[in-house]
Order: C-alpha cells, then sequence, then structure tokens
C-alpha cells in the first residue's frame, strides 16, 4: 500500500512539472507565428513589389577603353618621364627617343627649300632681265623699222628721178643698197625679239621646276618636322599608366606597345546577362553594383547599350550548331553599364575588378 501510494505522488509530481514547464513554451509561440507570419508578408511584400523586377548577374567587371601607348617612328629610347601606376594628363610627356637623326633629315630638307627657293628666286631675276633685254630690242626694232622706212621711201622718190635723167642710176643703187640693208636689220631685230621671247619661256620654265623643287623639299620638312615631334611621346587622353615595359637606351620599333593608359575617369561596367533575362531590359534603367574589391560596396549605375549579339558570335573561334550533336546552351549577351560614383570612388575602381550587377526592370513592365 505504501508503494502505491510513493507511485501515485511520483506521477503527480512529474505532471505538475511537465505542465510547468510547458508553460513558457506555449506563451512563445504566438510570438514565433506572429513574427513568421510578418516575416512571410515583408517578403512577399518586396518581392512582388521590387524583387520580382531585379535581373541579376555575377558574370560582370569593370572595363576601360584602354589605350596603347605606341610610336610612330623607331628609335632608340632616350628617357622615360613617367613611373608605374602614375596618373598623368593628356598633352603631358611620356617618353623620348633620340632625336639626332630626324633633326638632321629635318636641317636637309631645310636645305633643300632654301636651295629650290634659290633657283626660283635666280630664274624670277633672268626673266626680269630679259624681259628688259627684249623692251631694248623693241626700241631697237622701231628705230630700225623707221630707218627702213626712210630708205624705202627715198627709193621711191629717187626712182622716176633716175628715170627722166634727173638723178644717177648710181646714187639710186646706193640707196636701194640702204634700204635693203634697213629692211635686214628689221628682220634681225624681229627675230632676236621672237628668240628672247622664247628663252622667257625656258626661263619660266625653269622657275616653274624650282617652284616643284620647293614643294617638294617642304613636304620633306614637314614630313621630317613630324617626325622629330613624333620623338617625344605624350599622352593624348587623361589616365593612369600601366603595363610600362620599355627603358632608356632600349630601341623600339613603329608601333611597338610600350606602355598602356588606363582613362579611369571613364571606366564602365560590362555585364553577361543570360538571354533569359534580357526580354524587360532597356537602356537607362537604373542598376545597382556591388563590388567585392569594396567589401560588397554598393554603387549606382545605368544601362547604356546592349551588344549587337551575344559573346559567342564575337568569338575567335564562333560555334557551329550544324556539326551534328547539339546540346542547348543559354547564351550570354555583354550589357555595358555606365557607373555614377564620384570621383574619389572611381579613384578605388580598375579595370577586371569583378562585381554583382542588379538592373531594376521595373520601368518595362
Amino acid at each position: 500500500m505504501t508503494d502505491t501510494s510513493q507511485v501515485a505522488e511520483q506521477t503527480a509530481g512529474s505532471s505538475e512539472n511537465s505542465s510547468s514547464s510547458s508553460s513558457p513554451a506555449r506563451k512563445v509561440l504566438p510570438f514565433v507565428g506572429l513574427a513568421l507570419l510578418l516575416g512571410g508578408g515583408w517578403w512577399g511584400w518586396d518581392y512582388f513589389t521590387y524583387g520580382r523586377y531585379i535581373e541579376e548577374t555575377n558574370d560582370a567587371q569593370i572595363a576601360a577603353d584602354t589605350l596603347a601607348v605606341a610610336p610612330r617612328i623607331s628609335g632608340y629610347v632616350a628617357q622615360v618621364l613617367v613611373t608605374d601606376n602614375q596618373d598623368v594628363k593628356a598633352g603631358t610627356p611620356l617618353l623620348t627617343l633620340d632625336p639626332r637623326d630626324y633633326k638632321a633629315k629635318t636641317a636637309q630638307a631645310s636645305a633643300q627649300v632654301a636651295i629650290a627657293e634659290a633657283l626660283q628666286a635666280n630664274a624670277q631675276a633672268a626673266i626680269a632681265e630679259q624681259r628688259a633685254g627684249i623692251e631694248q630690242a623693241r626700241a631697237q626694232l622701231g628705230a630700225a623699222e623707221a630707218k627702213a622706212k626712210f630708205d624705202a621711201d627715198q627709193v621711191k622718190r629717187f626712182t622716176p628721178l633716175v628715170a627722166s635723167g634727173a638723178e644717177q642710176a648710181q646714187q639710186l643703187s646706193q640707196l636701194r643698197a640702204a634700204a635693203d640693208q634697213s629692211a635686214a636689220q628689221v628682220r634681225a631685230q624681229t627675230a632676236a625679239i621672237e628668240a628672247q621671247q622664247r628663252r622667257i619661256a625656258a626661263i619660266e620654265a625653269q622657275a616653274k621646276q624650282a617652284v616643284a623643287q620647293g614643294l617638294g623639299g617642304k613636304a620633306q620638312f614637314d614630313a621630317a618636322s613630324v617626325d622629330l615631334d613624333a620623338t617625344t611621346i605624350r599622352a593624348s587622353i587623361d589616365g593612369r599608366i600601366g603595363d610600362k615595359n620599355v627603358t632608356p637606351g632600349q630601341f623600339v620599333s613603329a608601333g611597338t606597345r610600350l606602355m598602356t593608359l588606363v582613362p579611369l575617369s571613364k571606366i564602365y561596367v560590362v555585364a553577361n546577362f543570360k538571354e533569359t533575362q534580357l526580354a524587360h531590359m532597356r537602356p537607362g534603367q537604373s542598376v545597382s553594383i556591388k563590388v567585392d574589391a569594396l567589401d560588397g560596396h554598393t554603387i549606382k549605375g545605368r544601362i547604356e547599350s546592349m551588344a549587337p549579339g551575344t559573346g559567342a558570335s564575337f568569338s575567335l573561334i564562333a560555334p557551329s550548331n550544324a556539326t551534328g550533336n547539339f546540346t542547348k546552351i543559354v547564351q550570354r549577351v555583354p550589357v555595358r553599364i555606365a557607373i555614377d560614383a564620384d570621383a574619389d570612388t572611381r579613384r578605388l575602381l580598375v579595370p577586371g575588378l569583378s562585381v554583382t550587377a542588379m538592373v531594376d526592370t521595373k520601368t518595362a513592365h
């Protein structure tokens, strides 16, 4: 009887303990349920008002239109005026080539121009002198023509007199000889003038040749001056120096890549979205960009443009889907995204960094 009563007491005690321990749990459960309900509601509201319009990809990198710095001419490097990772402005000298050969070519071309100008001046002087000689010859021709006319008139006047016996035939013969001589003198002066005029044409041709030589020398001088100016290589845009692989004394050929100029003020994002994500993407839509290098810090951007083809269509070896077996693969299309960030943030971003791009397509729905 005693054992039975003890068992009953233990059972009653454990029942009381169980009921007391389950009482706090019953009080917490409503709050947990409410929290889950509120959380689910908030998630649903966020998804239907925002989340379902977001297209996201982590296949995205920061990019820039980098500029390869290369010389226009060949030569030995005289000086390298910049260091690795240096920020430069447009027009800043980056390096110089040995200019001595190009200075010599410029001086030679300048001498050719001077020679041509001297020849042209000499020809012009000769033309002026020849024209003065022609004027003198024309004056002499006028005198010869006047004398020839006088002698011819004398012959005409004395001919009837000699026929009538008033004058001697000998005198008429002398007058005729003088008239013939005067006529010959006129012809000689006329021929001399024609010869001098042809001489002017020849000298003018020489002057034109000198002008042509001068133009050729000027063209050579201009080309040599351009080459001489090209011995100093300057930055054509603002940017930061990278991939520098040139040292003084090194011989470089025209077109050799010496360094790269990265315009960090004009960086952008190239995000490769799946083709199934593009239906509602439009230029101008806002983009949130998470940068891995900045501990996931988010910056703003906007879609600038979308590529006119998938990445595969622009690859060096394009895929051929008509070669037999075919497996459909979701293609990706590069989307260019402009970065809207201040200068301090841009200085921390460099091409090649990985980012996550999230496009808000709500405006297209």
